[in-house]
């Protein structure tokens, strides 16, 4: 493989990828911080409120082709740069929006506009990490958890401090919009791997093992969300746990995830994709099956920790090898797949302890971290 542009370029679009990724995360994090004032301004029942984030949810889905085909057809450089410019302008309409319709409307276009961030800042993140010929999505996916952690943070700092929702969510929406249009012309504007993806058609986009990455990162994915819906109840209802460490497992799994992402270029160009793929499942499968043969709090937090650990560079290896293998469509067709597992898994885990019980449901979890380890081989083969 030859370097396609000059390192510099190639180090400046990696900094300002690790940015758009921080700024989309701190923008989801600047809303999340406001829903129970949302709620309650409008006098939303839970069911009404669950429905209407939903709305996200469908929103971002739905953008994800869209996305892909965007960024084989203009470069994932621009569609970043459109889809962030987007997003930093429908921040603000959830916020200020005075009935629950126009509410949904809302959510469904900042959902839409995320969704086409995630897939064109990920095309992006894979045209750097073949320039520079070394692993970067893990900290790319590290930065956006670290723009969640900051943006929840300041929001909390704001609002305990008395500053209502709109001039927190336009100061927030004037940096992004101005640190959107500073770092954009410093992406990368050659996708060739879009490119080729999108003269071989629709066929090479569904190629068996571009559908197997999607699948085992709709694995991964289920995990993630079924540690962020079902490890508080678990603590509550399974370990008995009083209220003050019901978040335990939680913190601890979120706080693994995020350190791994932040070395996980490292261990990526060390080990391989394969290596670091393979052996983080079989570390959080393990981990969180021996989680649930304890009832004791700090024990299971420690098992739920290995999950964050080992789950940390998963997705991030299964974005980049669809990107190497399918460009901007390939990732759309993985991440639609992943957010699947991430929205649909923990409902389904839900009916399945309702039939059984919540640790025989988190053990399909551990079950799944460990097809994971077995079917990555299969995925994960060498870019070309």
């Amino acid at each position: 493989m030859t370097h396609t542009t000059h390192p510099t370029p190639a180090l400046h679009a990696h900094h300002a990828t690790w940015l758009v990724f921080f700024l989309c995360g701190v923008l989801y994090a600047s809303w999340v911080v406001h829903i129970p004032a949302v709620s309650a301004r409008l006098h939303l029942t839970p069911a009404l409120l669950g429905s209407l984030l939903l709305l996200i949810a469908v929103g971002s889905l739905l953008s994800m082709t869209l996305a892909g085909h965007l960024t084989a057809r203009h470069g994932s450089a621009a569609t970043t740069r459109a889809f962030a410019l987007i997003s930093a302008l429908l921040l603000l309409p959830p916020l200020i929006a005075p009935d629950a319709v126009t509410l949904g409307l809302a959510l469904f276009a900042f959902g839409f506009a995320n969704g086409g961030l995630d897939v064109a800042m990920n095309a992006q993140g894979v045209t750097v990490e073949r320039t520079l010929q070394r692993p970067t999505l893990s900290g790319y996916h590290a930065g956006y958890s670290l723009g969640n952690l900051a943006g929840a943070g300041l929001g909390s700092l704001l609002i305990s401090a008395g500053v209502t929702a709109v001039p927190h969510a336009l100061s927030v929406s004037v940096v992004m919009l101005a640190l959107a249009l500073l770092t954009g012309p410093r992406l990368l504007r050659h996708d060739q791997r879009s490119a080729d993806a999108a003269q071989q058609g629709p066929a090479a986009r569904l190629s068996p093992a571009l559908l197997l990455t999607g699948l085992l990162c709709l694995l991964g994915m289920l995990g993630e969300g079924a540690m962020a819906d079902w490890s508080g109840l678990y603590y509550q209802q399974v370990l008995h746990a009083p209220a003050a460490l019901t978040g335990l497992g939680f913190i601890a799994f979120t706080c693994t995830m995020t350190l791994g992402r932040v070395f996980g270029d490292r261990l990526r160009a060390q080990l391989g994709d394969l290596t670091v793929v393979r052996g983080g499942a079989l570390i959080a499968g393990v981990g969180l099956g021996a989680a649930l043969l304890t009832r004791d709090p700090v024990l299971t937090a420690l098992g739920f920790a290995a999950f964050g650990v080992g789950a940390a560079n998963v997705v991030p290896a299964l974005y980049g090898a669809a990107g190497h293998v399918g460009g901007g469509p390939g990732i759309a067709r993985v991440a639609t797949l992943g957010y699947l597992g991430f929205l649909a898994g923990p409902p389904l885990l839900g009916f399945v302890a309702q039939g059984t019980s919540l640790p025989v449901a988190l053990a399909l979890v551990a079950g799944a971290a460990l097809i994971i380890a077995g079917l990555s081989g299969r995925a994960l083969q060498p870019a070309a």
